[in-house]
């Protein structure tokens, strides 16, 4: 039961980001570098004061495993930002997971492990409900650009979520990459060219850096060690319903009967998949 919790909330924190970058970079104008940047900063900050306060050795920053995870985050973070420049936070939801969907199943079928049918068939279950509730519909085109740049996201946010599988100090790990990961952010700001930022967005960057990211990402690879590969895959399948839920809360976006189906396909496949035993 604590362990579903854990993963309920860290969903939840997920699902924030979308509608969190989704408002800082297309409501209130914040250039999405910027926005990456003050995100990545305050996630950093949060991670290292947690880490001061707990009575434990400070973690190592530098190293190889270190390097790959703020790799994978710097991208992760880039990537993001600039796709919510032209996806809504439904879209690039369903893009960002699905993705990571493919990349997670595939990486557990390179690595040998067995996959039972009920997880596979949760899995098509949950997707069928993401494509129903979010795939766009009408002659509206997807946006190329905002697309490529939420499938490059998705794949290096699921290479984050491999890589800290073997983490044996979560905090630690996900402080040190944050750490590694804010000046790779920063670089690629200074290199695409920095502008005036609005008050409204920093406040909004530092919420998603802080609590949903840093603290969000601290609580995953808490929770990783203790998830099959696919499992922790189709978890995330439940971010893009969260999202569309958080949106019609707080942004006061409809309720449809479309909604109400896909979510229920969607809770109804990570329910499947996670009664299936090796």
């Amino acid at each position: 039961m604590r362990l579903f919790v854990l993963v309920a909330i860290t969903m939840c924190a997920f699902a924030a980001n979308s509608v969190l970058n989704r408002i800082g970079v297309a409501i209130q104008g914040m250039d999405p570098m910027d926005f990456a940047t003050v995100r990545t900063g305050a996630g950093a900050v949060m991670l290292w004061i947690l880490v001061a306060l707990r009575n434990a050795p400070r973690p190592a920053v530098f190293t190889m495993s270190r390097l790959y995870g703020a790799t994978a985050l710097a991208i992760y973070m880039v990537g993001f930002s600039l796709a919510y420049i032209t996806l809504d936070a439904g879209l690039g939801a369903l893009i960002l997971f699905g993705v990571l969907q493919i990349v997670v199943f595939t990486w557990a079928v390179i690595e040998g492990g067995t996959i039972p049918f009920l997880r596979w068939l949760g899995a098509a279950i949950a997707l069928t409900g993401l494509g129903v509730l979010l795939w766009p519909s009408g002659e509206t085109p997807v946006p190329f650009s905002g697309a490529l740049a939420m499938t490059i996201a998705g794949a290096s946010w699921a290479a984050y979520t491999l890589l800290g599988r073997a983490e044996a100090d979560p905090l630690g790990a996900t402080a040190s990459n944050f750490l590694l990961c804010l000046p790779l952010v920063a670089a690629a700001m200074l290199w695409v060219g920095h502008s005036p930022m609005p008050l409204p967005g920093i406040i909004t960057a530092v919420i998603a850096g802080a609590l949903t990211s840093g603290v969000g990402y601290a609580m995953w690879y808490r929770a990783l060690p203790s998830l099959p590969t696919t499992v922790a895959g189709i978890a995330q399948l439940s971010v893009p319903v969260i999202a569309v839920i958080a949106g019609v809360v707080f942004l006061s976006e409809p309720l449809t009967l479309r909604l109400l189906i896909a979510g229920t396909l969607v809770l109804g496949g990570i329910a499947v998949s996670l009664t299936a035993r090796r």
